[in-house]
Formats: C-alpha cells, structure tokens, sequence
C-alpha cells in the first residue's frame, strides 16, 4: 500500500505539496474494514455522529483523536476518503437514527501519491 495512510471526510490542496501525481481507486467498505486499524485518522470531535453510521452499517472502527493531524502527503502516501450524502446536519442531537444511516449512500476511494516532481 504506501507509507502513511490517512482516513478522513475529504481532500484538501494544502494536504499535497508541490508538483505531485495521484491515482484515485474506488474500495469497499469491507476493504476500509479489513485495513482500518492501519489508518492515521484525520478526524475531529465533530465527525463522531458520522463514524458511529459508518461503525453502525459497515462495522469500521476509527479512533477519533482529540486534534486532527496536520497532512502532508508525499509520495507513497495515501489518504482514504469516506464520502456520505444523506445523512442531515445534526443540529438538535448527537446521532442518527438505523433508518437515516440505512438511506445514506456511503462511497470510499483512496488518494495515493504516486509520483513527484512531473509536470502535467
């Protein structure tokens, strides 16, 4: 796989530094199940309600640490995004109820940095 595999909701610019490639491959639920363990969660407090859906249907466990880290990736890297829609903004409660994480449609790819320094 690569040397540092991250877990988290999304991808963002400032997480790859410099002129990099990257390959993108849809997974399974089972396959983020199986490796999990293996994974630096890039989480915060807030996603608790969404990785309890995810624990709840597909049974992934994912530490949420007290801060997220910072992610740079570099080659050999990886991130693993775990894509919700579906699920409403919790604003009056803590979790979802079986018949929402039932309906949600959950996708999972992961993002590794093959290569570094060629120009597109």
């Amino acid at each position: 796989m690569s040397n540092t595999t991250f877990f988290g909701f999304a991808l963002a610019d400032s997480m790859f530094q410099g002129d990099l490639t990257i390959s993108r491959r849809v997974v399974t639920a089972e396959w983020v199940k199986d490796h999990a363990k293996e994974f630096v969660p890039c989480l915060n407090p807030s996603h608790a309600a969404t990785i309890a859906a995810a624990k709840s249907r597909y049974g992934i466990e994912v530490e949420i640490p007290d801060a997220p880290p910072r992610v740079q990736l570099g080659v050999g890297d990886a991130v693993v995004v775990m894509g919700v829609r579906g699920l409403p903004r919790l604003t009056d409660r803590h979790e979802y109820t079986e018949e929402e994480i039932a309906s949600a449609t959950f996708t999972f790819s992961v993002y590794e940095v093959v290569e570094s320094g060629k120009e597109v």
